[in-house]
């Protein structure tokens, strides 16, 4: 096998760890934080101010994140972190035009994906050299 076929392999394997990490049908919020890379204060805050965000909570109020809440707060994530809208502004989004925010956000997120692996390869290429 040629380096750039096993460089190009490398890369899919990767992408298959992560996606086989999020098998889980619930997931706790420390598991969620470390996911999205954020602070599961950040998580807790967020639950209380958005309303799209609820996740389920058993006897001991222990938080269980689904992959819906999980794409919520990613949503929740690109508004405020990455386009930097103040809380209201994308709480009011979201209600307003969730489907297109959703949109926005998995077009963007897959060209950031995109943008990683292409990056990924390049840096393999000139390791050839």
């Amino acid at each position: 096998m040629c380096k750039i076929t096993a460089i190009f392999v490398l890369l899919q394997h990767q992408s298959y760890i992560i996606m086989d990490s999020l098998d889980k049908k619930y997931y706790k919020i420390s598991e969620v934080a470390e996911l999205l890379n954020i602070p599961a204060s950040t998580l807790r805050f967020w639950e209380k101010s958005f309303t799209v965000i609820k996740p389920k909570r058993n006897a001991h109020g222990t938080r269980f994140y689904t992959m819906s809440d999980i794409e919520k707060i990613s949503m929740v994530h690109y508004l405020v972190k990455e386009r930097g809208l103040k809380l209201d502004a994308a709480q009011e989004q979201i209600r307003h035009n969730p489907k297109g925010i959703e949109l926005r956000h998995q077009t963007v997120a897959r060209l950031k994906e995109m943008r990683t692996k292409i990056q990924g390869m390049l840096d393999a290429l000139n390791t050839l050299r």
